[in-house]
């Protein structure tokens, strides 16, 4: 019974758990960093340029994360609009 009064609690906190790590790597990629900091530091100009553009065409590395990465946000974005939906 708690499993099914709490599906959406569930779901959202099992896909959001690994976020954190994606978006790191990401980050890291964009800003062309390993150091930690970036994660914690409020930048999203350029972060945002590279999620919906392409600023380092030739980094093979770089166009698996971002693909990767919008296609986690998209089902994220999915699950929210099922939530609003169907809650």
């Amino acid at each position: 019974m708690f499993l099914l009064e709490n599906i959406w609690l569930i779901l959202f906190i099992a896909w959001g758990l690994p976020l954190t790590f994606y978006r790191s790597k990401f980050r890291k990629i964009v800003y062309q960093t390993d150091n930690w900091v970036i994660n914690i530091k409020p930048y999203f100009g350029k972060e945002l340029k590279a999620l919906f553009g392409n600023i380092y065409p030739d980094n093979k590395n770089y166009l698996k994360m971002r693909n990767f990465y919008r296609f986690y946000l998209i089902i994220y974005l999915l699950l929210f609009i099922s939530y609003l939906t169907f809650s």
